[in-house]
């Protein structure tokens, strides 16, 4: 291949690309994503190929190994077209099947449809799906379509059509800046800063060396939208960096991407090379006279290195730690240089807003919060996966029409958002509408996506308890509030959840964490505190059972549970006293089993494997145990009766 020199020549080879393919042929698109090749789309794309070829197809079927589907946990996926017929769970036996019968015979196998809960109905078609009809996916939605690893797959859907139309001498580099702050785009990473507003400062800073930064390194527990759109279509971040650098008259960017990440990885390098082979990164990129290089750096994997200048100082070589921002980064950043870092989903939105221009973008959304976002949906909730939704949705849509509801017939208790740093919001506010200010306004925040749904099972001060040891972990040491102030609130929260909490301890904490947010250092810090407050604000009663009655109302916390046997539904099976590692249980065929809560440890093993239909295992907090069934009476009588 050799270097596109213009505009010009993208087009024309653009043209000879889809002259050659043609629309109406049998393509199979799989899911290879991280999360699907955990459950053997490698497997499944090996048994295409061969059955392909043993069948005699090889001209007539083309296999795409595409990114991340979004719908995690069905996978392995495959969708059919030009039919658009969507198979779950694929296994490599599958295969031969799907050959014979839906791309020879164009017959439709039921087994592998999608079942919908509510109707118990097939649904054929993947945009018929309630998970991914009620989206809109216009930054993901490529990553179910194209091979990551061909640049030629990114050209043919438009790619790289936004850099062409800049350097077109259609736009110069303010009427690009002017676009993107006339979408009013914000970062996508969590503070939700306006890109226009933070490339202008970039722009207009005397400095004439300035990078542009691409902030892969998304740390949150439960969030990989980051990760998979790297992944699937790193030519879309790609073009949006080149794009943002030429807007502030940056030469070299980097990508800070997690070195747990191989995936992405593997195919940012790749997108990489072949960007500079086809003349899209390098000298004069397509004829413009504008030189850009990329330089992929793999970080340790500190959560703290996602905060913005401890980003910054890992780049340099140093400890990642954060400093003070008496300068912003765009105008000091990285080597004291003017620095625009923008994460992976803001990069991948700039060629849109491009293409299809600000008052396209900004139909979609709220008043402060255009545009759509990408979210991790997580947790106890019937569709897990990357869903991405127009800002303003509610979370009761997100949450029931895309994610299905809460599996087992279970309540509905809380979501939080904004990941490690945000806040747990209550079944009331589901209906407010996601944006950056309705989520900060209710105690939580945008944050990267990460979305965590839970139940009534679910206890929310070990919830907080949870999250702050994460961020105690995490934390980089540097200033006393975190550091000090973490490990505090850790021990307090501990202690509530062991029964061990005290008059005031609600108070203290409170305290640690107005410290925090007023004295810490960097954005960890100050939003550390954040779980602690939100599930105090919606679910004080919950630190009040705890501390005043020694009482967990969802049942959770160990030190404050106690598992015993009702006589009544006993069926003296022996399943829970073979089973439980501290023969804790007394028992026999025929009589009835009782628990000794000298030895029980609480483990809830024998909650576990008790068979529901007899339900005899209980669990209990804050009351006594039941005193336990007299030895005379503990006989089951085989008819029907119990003693």
């Amino acid at each position: 291949m050799s270097r596109i020199n213009s505009p010009a020549e993208l087009e024309e080879f653009r043209k000879g690309i889809l002259s050659k393919r043609d629309p109406n042929k049998s393509c199979i698109t799989l899911c290879s994503g991280s999360a699907c090749h955990a459950t053997g789309s490698r497997d499944v794309a090996a048994s295409l190929e061969e059955e392909i070829e043993k069948q005699g197809l090889s001209a007539e079927v083309d296999i795409r190994r595409t990114g991340c589907h979004g719908f995690c946990e069905r996978g392995p996926i495959i969708v059919i077209h030009p039919e658009e017929i969507c198979y779950f769970q694929i296994q490599p036996e599958d295969v031969p099947e799907i050959i014979s019968e839906t791309i020879k015979e164009k017959k439709v196998i039921e087994r592998l449809l999608y079942t919908d809960p509510s109707t118990n109905e097939k649904i054929i078609h993947e945009s018929e799906i309630p998970f991914y009809k009620h989206q809109k996916r216009l930054v993901f939605g490529s990553n179910g379509s194209i091979d990551p690893k061909s640049i030629e797959d990114y050209l043919a859907i438009g790619g790289y059509s936004a850099l062409a139309k800049v350097f077109s001498g259609m736009m110069n580099a303010e009427l690009v800046l002017e676009e993107v702050k006339k979408s009013n785009l914000r970062g996508r990473g969590g503070g939700g800063f306006p890109a226009g507003r933070k490339w202008e400062g970039s722009r207009n800073a005397p400095e004439p060396i300035k990078y542009v930064i691409v902030n892969a390194d998304e740390g949150d527990p439960g969030a990989y939208m980051d990760r998979s759109l790297l992944e699937g279509n790193p030519h879309s971040v790609l073009e949006g960096l080149i794009i943002g650098a030429f807007a502030i008259g940056s030469n070299e960017g980097y990508i800070y991407v997690r070195q747990e990440y191989p995936l992405a990885v593997e195919n940012i390098h790749l997108a990489i090379k072949m960007a500079e082979e086809y003349g899209f990164l390098g000298k004069n990129i397509l004829g413009s006279g504008f030189d850009f290089k990329v330089i992929v750096h793999q970080g340790a994997g500190a959560f703290v290195c996602g905060e913005s200048t401890a980003l910054m100082t890992a780049l340099e070589g140093r400890v990642g730690e954060p400093r003070p921002k008496y300068v912003r980064s765009n105008i000091k950043g990285l080597w004291n240089r003017p620095s625009v870092l923008n994460n992976v989903e803001t990069w991948a939105n700039v060629p849109l807003i491009i293409n299809n221009g600000a008052d396209w973008f900004t139909q979609f959304g709220t008043e402060g919060s255009k545009g759509t976002k990408i979210f991790s949906l997580v947790g106890k909730i019937t569709n897990t996966g990357l869903v991405e939704v127009p800002m303003g949705m509610t979370l009761r849509d997100i949450i029931f029409k895309i994610g299905g509801g809460i599996p087992g017939g279970k309540a509905f208790k809380a979501v939080q958002t904004g990941g490690p740093s945000g806040g747990c919001i209550p079944e009331n506010l589901l209906d407010l509408e996601v944006g950056f200010d309705e989520l900060t306004k209710a105690g939580s925040m945008m944050g990267s996506g990460g979305m965590i749904v839970m139940d009534e099972d679910n206890c929310m001060v070990d919830v907080a308890r949870y999250f702050i040891e994460f961020l105690t972990d995490e934390s980089c040491g540097k200033c006393v509030p975190c550091r000090e102030g973490l490990r505090q609130m850790l021990k307090i929260l501990t202690n509530i959840t062991e029964g061990k909490g005290k008059e005031g301890d609600i108070e203290l904490l409170e305290d640690i964490s107005e410290t925090a947010i007023e004295a810490a250092l960097c954005a960890l810090g100050k939003s550390a505190p954040n779980p602690f407050l939100s599930t105090l604000r919606y679910f004080r009663d919950e630190y009040e059972a705890h501390i005043k009655e020694q009482r967990c109302p969802a049942l959770s916390c160990k030190e404050l549970i106690s598992y015993y046997i009702d006589p009544d539904k006993c069926k003296a099976c022996m399943i829970c006293l073979r089973k439980c590692p501290a023969e804790a249980i007394d028992g026999a065929r025929k009589k009835i089993h009782i628990i000794d809560q000298e030895k029980c440890t609480n483990c809830g093993t024998c909650f576990e494997v008790c068979p529901s239909r007899f339900d005899a295992v209980r669990k209990i907090s804050g009351e006594p145990v039941p005193c336990p069934v007299p030895e005379e009476e503990r006989t089951i009588i085989r008819k029907g009766k119990e003693k």
